[in-house]
């Protein structure tokens, strides 16, 4: 049975993490304007494979071997994992960034009543759902200028038809959703420990994502060649960017971990919170470190996403309180 203080420090991992490797993720794709997605993704699982391998030999940490059976099972998942970042990453080329924020937080919804229904999971009682509603709201209020003047296409992508974005928007929601609930039962159902499920993850997710690259990234690798390998490139703009790639890749290997550990002491629906809320200290490092505009609603967005996990935060306190009241009776009977 977790604690309190084990749930806080889960969450508190998967924030710092997450935070550190969307920065540097931004930095590698949008300063270096690296766009191999998939190869950056193989290589943050090729390196937290070597340091699981790395730490094991030095018997600083355990974690289950590698057999044909586990990773039959475990298989799924990976794709689950790979499919919902696919979209993702499609989503996000297609659709203006306000819209997909609303969207993405709708997942929230999703997983809330999946675990109700399918996990018998706690219900999702009205100040829950109040604490969702203020957190899409504030992704409204943040976004209110491209969603009121119909702005759905991202600026750069308008030959597409307007059913391609909502697709790929789709596509992720129910994918995050379906990878979060998954994870969570199959975690419990196989007994893996959270470094059991980085290093299955990691190692089977390699060949799939470099599949991936080789299969999509092919433009896109030789544009990279040509701007940071060939003779006449800037060779501090590619120390730069292994620098860069280096720290996502070690990052990665956190959030990996704080995902894992996340998700197993407290619930699907508390890690897609957790996820939706890292927005805010995002958000703000995007105005400070990348001149992002500061704007009315932008900031009001951030204040009100704030007011909605402090509600969360309560509404899941008096649950739990409750269920415990509720228990205590029934032992004692």
């Amino acid at each position: 049975m977790s604690t309190t203080r084990d749930q806080a420090s889960a969450i508190l991992c998967y924030c710092l993490s997450s935070i550190l490797m969307t920065v540097t993720n931004k930095v590698v794709l949008a300063s270096y304007n690296f766009n191999m997605l998939f190869l950056v993704l193989a290589m943050q699982s090729s390196c937290s494979v070597l340091l699981l391998t790395i730490f094991s030999r030095l018997n600083l940490l355990t974690h289950r071997k590698l057999t044909a059976y586990d990773a039959k099972r475990w298989f799924p998942i990976t794709i689950a994992l790979v499919l919902m970042i696919y979209t993702g990453g499609k989503a996000v080329k297609y659709m203006a960034i306000s819209l997909f924020t609303v969207f993405k937080n709708l997942t929230i919804i999703l997983i809330a009543y999946g675990e109700v229904k399918f996990f018998k999971g706690s219900p999702v009682t009205p100040m829950i759902l109040g604490s969702f509603c203020l957190l899409i709201l504030s992704s409204v209020i943040a976004g209110w200028s491209d969603i009121s003047s119909g702005n759905v296409i991202k600026k750069g992508q308008e030959d597409v038809g307007i059913i391609v974005p909502y697709f790929w928007m789709a596509a992720n929601c129910f994918t995050s959703a379906f990878f979060g609930l998954y994870f969570r039962a199959k975690i419990k159902e196989f007994e893996f420990k959270d470094f059991d499920t980085i290093y299955y993850n990691s190692l089977l997710s390699v060949p799939v994502l470099g599949v991936c690259s080789l299969l999509f990234e092919g433009q896109a690798f030789a544009d990279s060649y040509a701007r940071f390998v060939s003779p006449g490139a800037d060779s501090g703009q590619l120390l730069g960017l292994v620098i860069s790639i280096t720290i996502s890749s070690l990052s990665a290997f956190a959030i990996s971990y704080g995902i894992s550990w996340c998700i197993r002491v407290t619930s699907s629906t508390t890690y897609s919170m957790v996820g939706a809320l890292n927005k805010l200290p995002i958000s703000i490092s995007g105005m400070i470190f990348f001149s992002e505009p500061v704007t009315f609603g932008s900031v009001s967005g951030i204040f009100l996403a704030f007011i909605g996990g402090l509600f969360y935060a309560y509404a899941k306190q008096l649950q739990s309180q409750a269920q415990q009241a509720f228990k205590l009776p029934r032992e004692r009977g």
